[in-house]
């Protein structure tokens, strides 16, 4: 059986009465791209840092390839770490920079030249060596930082949020990229961020965390489709929200009377939630279809009309806000890219549909995203 690369057995992390990181355990297996996700605060550097050797756990244990380095310090660990802000010495030029690693670990000259060039050759900047930093754009910057790592043939690969200095059209070309050095150098990337559009691009999976637990492990497109709780699915991509009421329960499917008074069926996957208990339910924008004549969403299991309030355009991601008839409530849907509704107005008729499995349902939680 192949060992995971890096394993997090009950790990748990207490400042005072404080406690940031609270029985958290998981295996990431070799060469792979693991994303822990979550707000501010929630306890992703925490675990980071621990990895690291900068923190000691309260309890639990941290194995590299099953043996624990709990007792090894941050730098004899077979890891490294990429920060936010790269940490790159703008006194030295590139190859330096990418070298210093080997240096402080006494490899000859010769053999540090040959590192340096490969690694240099694979972030495809082969004659970036003798420039200086400041001589690099923000997205060569980010390459060399992750290089200066590699190039120590760390069993895990650290990123602490790296790309959150970076503004936001590099950001989107980064994380293309970031997965691309992974899979082309074959080290396994553990990396923290609050920013869900980054995880979901990049990881193989994915740890949402909050207050200090993993609420789910999963892959991007299980959180995504089938969050285990309410707070995934609040946290993870956009959602229509409401609570409401449970009136009827017929095996999966469930029907909801929302607090506005609209009545709504959804999918409980397994939850066990009976009538009359409190619930919400969410939907996401893409999963509701729009049409100008009631006949076209006949076939779903849940109809509304309403009136357009406004209309958000951001190109693909183009939504429109209505408001149901007799609801104060809006609902967000996605615009299809075929430009049938690129007319539509405040105060236009329209008319929308979704289907009951495309409604997650969950007990009522004051915590949801």
């Amino acid at each position: 059986m192949t060992l995971p690369d890096l394993e997090c057995l009950s790990l748990s992390k207490t400042f005072g009465g404080f406690t940031a990181v609270e029985d958290v355990s998981f295996a990431v297996p070799p060469s792979s791209f693991f994303s822990i996700l979550g707000p501010s605060g929630c306890g992703k550097t925490t675990i980071m840092r621990m990895i690291a050797g900068f923190l000691d756990p309260t309890s639990g244990d941290i194995r590299i390839k099953g043996r624990s380095i709990l007792q090894t310090p941050p730098n004899k660990r077979p890891v490294n770490m990429v920060f936010q802000h790269l940490a790159l010495f703008p006194m030295m030029n590139v190859a330096d920079n990418i070298g210093y690693g080997l240096r402080r670990k006494g490899v000859p000259r010769p053999e540090i030249d040959r590192r340096v060039g490969e690694v240099l050759e694979r972030i495809s900047l082969p004659d970036a060596g003798r420039r200086r930093v400041d001589e690099l754009s923000g997205g060569q910057k980010q390459r060399i930082a992750i290089a200066r790592c590699i190039v120590l043939e760390p069993d895990v690969l650290l990123l602490d949020e790296p790309l959150g200095a970076l503004d936001l059209k590099l950001r989107e070309h980064m994380k293309i990229e970031l997965k691309a050095l992974q899979a082309a150098f074959g080290t396994t990337f553990v990396y923290i961020t609050h920013d869900q559009s980054e995880a979901l691009v990049m990881s193989d999976q994915i740890a949402v965390m909050n207050h200090g637990k993993f609420e789910q492990v999963a892959s991007a497109a299980e959180l995504y489709y089938r969050p285990a709780t309410s707070f995934v699915a609040g946290f993870v991509g956009d959602n229509n929200r409401w609570r409401g009421t449970l009136t009827r329960a017929e095996g999966d499917e469930l029907q909801l009377t929302t607090d506005a008074g609209l009545v709504m069926t959804g999918a409980q996957h397994g939850r066990g939630l009976r009538p009359g208990d409190k619930a919400e339910i969410f939907v996401r924008p893409e999963a509701i279809r729009i049409a100008r004549a009631a006949a076209d969403i006949k076939g779903f299991d849940n109809r509304l009309s309403g009136k357009v309030t406004s209309t958000l355009f951001n190109g693909a991601a183009s939504r429109v806000l209505l408001r149901p008839d007799g609801s104060h409530d809006e609902i967000q849907v996605a615009l299809p890219q075929s430009g049938e509704f690129a007319d539509l107005g405040r105060g236009d008729d329209v008319h929308v549909g979704w289907n009951a499995a495309q409604a997650n349902v969950f007990p009522a939680n004051d915590e949801a995203g």
